[in-house]
């Protein structure tokens, strides 16, 4: 939304910070008062529940935002964000991400963007409600990979495991490794046990999406 130069001027606006892979990066219930620019790597947008379970709420990759929604120093995070690969972003806070607004003339997009982001606060797995199993897995992996940085060296592996599918989806595991099963026989993922997009094509066309590669 802000083009390249934009972009590259957010980037140096602030601190470069590097995360693990499941790193917290951010905690749900802590203070806000800064913003993170991911550049590079992974992550997943996570809400607690009462009971202790966490939902998906989204999954971000370079160019996103996270923290956005609790910047002020007075506002508190409403969710958790932990790296799926090895992350970096831009450490800023929210003092100097308005002056970087106000100076690029941003602020339109910054709210266009605040408004894009709001769907996510209902768990990943309501939107995917009305798909079928196979449908809602095939669109989930499709999302990872194509987030994922073209030349990153694992980007078809899925960092997830069945159990995290499950969640994140709300199904049963036992229908996860069911599902699996079939897209592997078909060629879709290639042989296990871990989760490889062999056919990215065929993963869009299960996911009813269109293909970019």
């Amino acid at each position: 939304m802000l083009g390249e130069r934009r972009w590259a001027a957010l980037a140096g606006s602030g601190a470069m910070r590097s995360y693990r892979p499941r790193e917290f990066m951010l905690q749900q219930g802590e203070k806000g008062g800064f913003l993170l620019a991911l550049t590079s790597g992974r992550v997943k947008v996570l809400a607690s529940e009462r009971d202790g379970s966490e939902v998906l709420l989204s999954l971000r990759g370079p160019g996103d935002l996270v923290g956005e929604m609790a910047a002020n120093r007075h506002s508190h995070r409403t969710a958790t964000v932990q790296a799926l690969d090895h992350c970096t972003a831009c450490f800023m806070l929210r003092p100097d991400f308005d002056r970087f607004l106000l100076e690029q003339d941003a602020q339109a997009e910054f709210a266009d963007y605040l408004v894009a982001k709001l769907s996510e606060t209902v768990p990943y797995q309501i939107h995917q409600v009305h798909f079928s199993p196979r449908q809602r897995i095939a669109r989930l992996l499709l999302e990872v990979v194509r987030l994922a940085d073209p030349s990153h060296p694992n980007r078809w592996r899925v960092p997830f495991s069945q159990e995290g599918l499950a969640s994140a989806l709300g199904l049963a595991r036992s229908t996860v490794a069911e599902q699996l099963g079939v897209l592997r026989s078909g060629g879709v993922l290639g042989p296990g046990p871990r989760i490889v997009v062999a056919d990215v094509r065929a993963l869009a066309g299960l996911a009813g999406a269109v293909t970019r590669e």
